[in-house]
């Protein structure tokens, strides 16, 4: 019983550790991706974390399998927290509107939340500059001398997955508005032919 506990208040640190760690990371340190800086801020309190325990005698009484299954769920912790907090934070369309609707006293027209999207979010998340630099980051584009966004062979493999995950993956039947529809499943059915924004 007292390892049961010992493991369930260890488990229970870490994700206090895992935050403590983020914070200092992105007050210390130049971030790149946010992804990849809670990813890197989750590893580093694992590692602290796995020293504490190391330092306590409560922890000698674990057989190593145990160790190692306890740091395991540790880690899975962190890296849920990681994608479900800051990166889904930094990168949802969905909080925005929500922090919009807040900054302009509660309401904004469902006519005008097209306009709003195109003339504010874009602007002041800086969209189209964050997002090719985490792909640039990421090694899935590269911007050759003229300016040309191409893909790199990796993003290709990411976005032939992300097409087959779309069309697999997600609902044929997903309410958007006030009907169900599968419109997002293939979002490029109904586009129009390429505009001259081609560049090579």
């Amino acid at each position: 019983m007292k390892k049961l506990r010992f493991a369930l208040l260890s488990w229970l640190a870490y994700p206090v550790l895992a935050a403590l760690s983020y914070l200092l990371y992105i007050r210390l340190f130049a971030v790149d991706v946010v992804l990849y800086a809670a990813l890197a801020a989750a590893a580093l309190a694992l590692a602290l974390q796995a020293l504490l325990l190391c330092c306590l005698s409560a922890w000698q009484a674990f057989s190593s399998l145990e160790k190692c299954q306890h740091l395991l769920v540790c880690a899975l912790t962190g890296y849920a927290l990681a994608l479900s907090v800051p990166t889904v934070i930094d990168r949802s369309l969905s909080f925005y509107i929500l922090e919009k609707l807040q900054q302009r006293g509660g309401g904004i027209a469902r006519s005008k939340m097209d306009q709003v999207f195109k003339d504010e979010y874009m602007r002041e998340h800086r969209l189209i500059d964050i997002r090719l630099t985490e792909q640039l980051v990421s090694g899935t584009i590269r911007i050759d001398d003229q300016g040309c966004v191409l893909l790199t062979p990796r993003g290709e493999g990411l976005a032939q997955f992300s097409r087959w995950f779309r069309h697999y993956g997600l609902p044929h039947q997903r309410l958007i508005g006030d009907r169900y529809s599968a419109d997002l499943v293939d979002p490029f059915a109904h586009s129009q032919a390429a505009p001259d924004y081609r560049c090579h």
